[in-house]
């Protein structure tokens, strides 16, 4: 086994030094230590030797993340804001004029991570901030950047979190107006059960808000207009017609999930354990929005547990199909099939953090499988996937099992993004792990697994 590209570990290695800060600046306190009691309480519910190697410090790993990721509470936007005042002569009260003066200023596609108060899973944010400055100050342009960071490293709502923005900028810079704009995207984790009966469930829940205030208050005036104006200068398309009072009602996923009927009522030691992370984090667990996140946070967790999954996937496919006949030598009657874009969902085991992404599978048969064959080994992928896992033992268990039931020829890639790859002071958007296994004839042929390869789709052309 294998990685097609050494994002994830050069990351790694980039970013030692901002890492071992962290460690410093978290390890032993009493609030990290707390955090490491209640992770170790969750491993054990999902029925987790918390000393077998891979778990031994993801206690530490995972109170590091979180505490990292909701920093904000011990920061204050207005000293931010404050240091970053800068004179500029020709702006006054108005509006503006040509030449720039009081005119409308734009900070576009801020990367933003941040942690859902209803369930406590991540969720990105793409932010466009802008602002008509005003009495002869303008700010520092990164500040705008840093405030928004503010907020989003804290337990979070969509519209709140562009509330609160947009309204520690006007106070600190006290503009003519401030304009924000989000768009979110919330994870889904379907239960493993709902998976089997429909695959290709969407696995995103997006939601776009923003706010307003000074000249930006109504939400139809003219400087609205010009800020989407220039948002689309650069390609970016959002949704103007969206106001606070049309917002989704259900932002968050675990908010309509079934899955509560599927697992059964959450474990009570398990729920008790995330209420002290939330207190640890500095957050109040009797506040009304977070009263029911340690149950949803255990609910979703769940899924995740320490099962028998071979019985399962037995049950499921009433027995493992026969391995494809093998005819022939290669070259003759033998050649490559492949299955491409098979989708999972996982969660780190280092981080309790999820990652997804696709699955690939190449093969040497006389013969393609059939669409029932197709359908299980989505399935194979599923259950692999519904573990605590690396992505790396996940494209391993996936082409040991695909190859007993393709004939031993068998290559495997995946390709996923992690979140702990933007949750621990990294943040680096975007980035994607891939990792190949290959098993038989792929294993001493180069020029077929090139050739697989080759086959595997460009992401932003879809394929099937």
């Amino acid at each position: 086994m294998g990685a097609l590209d050494e994002g994830h570990f050069s990351e790694e290695l980039e970013n030692g030094v901002k890492l071992d800060c962290l460690d410093l600046e978290f390890e032993d306190q009493p609030e990290t230590l707390a955090i490491e009691d209640a992770v170790k309480v969750l491993l054990q519910g999902l029925g987790e030797d918390i000393n077998r190697e891979g778990l031994k410090k993801t206690p530490l790993r995972v109170a590091k993340a979180l505490r990292e990721g909701t920093k904000g509470y011990k920061q204050k936007a207005k000293d931010i804001v404050q240091s970053a005042l800068f004179p500029e002569v020709g702006l006054d009260d108005a509006v503006g004029h040509a030449g720039g003066a009081g005119g409308l200023v734009i900070v576009r596609d801020l990367d933003l991570f941040s942690y859902c108060e209803s369930c406590l899973l991540p969720f990105q944010v793409k932010c466009q901030i802008g602002y008509v400055p005003s009495g002869q100050r303008v700010v520092g342009l990164s500040k705008l950047s840093r405030v928004a960071d503010v907020f989003a490293k804290r337990l979070q709502d969509p519209q709140r979190l562009a509330d609160e923005i947009c309204s520690a900028l006007h106070h600190g810079i006290k503009p003519a107006g401030v304009a924000v704009i989000l768009q979110c995207s919330h994870i889904q984790f379907p239960n493993i059960e709902s998976l089997f009966l429909d695959s290709s469930r969407q696995g995103w829940v997006k939601a776009l808000v923003h706010s307003g205030s000074g000249v930006f208050e109504n939400n139809f005036s003219d400087v609205w207009d010009d800020f989407f104006s220039l948002l689309k200068f650069r390609g970016i398309n959002v949704d103007k017609t969206r106001t606070k009072d049309s917002k989704q009602q259900c932002w968050c996923p675990s908010q309509y999930s079934s899955s509560a009927e599927v697992i059964g009522p959450p474990i009570p030691g398990m729920v008790t354990a995330v209420t002290s992370i939330l207190s640890s984090l500095g957050e109040d667990p009797l506040r009304e929005e977070l009263v029911r996140t340690p149950s949803r946070f255990v609910k979703w967790l769940m899924n995740f547990q320490n099962a028998n999954l071979e019985m399962k996937l037995n049950a499921f496919a009433c027995g493992r199909m026969d391995p494809l006949k093998q005819n022939g030598e290669v070259g003759l009657n033998k050649q490559i099939y492949t299955v491409l874009n098979l989708s999972f969902w996982s969660q780190c085991e280092h981080h309790l953090l999820p990652f997804y992404g696709v699955v690939h599978i190449g093969y040497y048969s006389a013969e393609e499988i059939t669409p029932a064959s197709k359908s299980l080994l989505q399935s194979i992928v599923h259950f692999y996937g519904f573990k605590l896992q690396v992505q790396e033992r996940l494209t391993r268990q996936i082409a040991e099992t695909a190859s007993s039931l393709l004939g031993g020829d068998v290559m495997v890639v995946v390709e996923a993004n992690h979140n702990c790859m933007i949750s621990r002071g990294i943040e680096k958007f975007g980035s994607s792990t891939a990792t190949i296994a290959v098993l038989g004839l792929f294993s001493t042929d180069p020029a077929a697994r090139a050739k697989f390869l080759q086959n595997i789709p460009n992401p932003a052309s879809g394929g099937s």
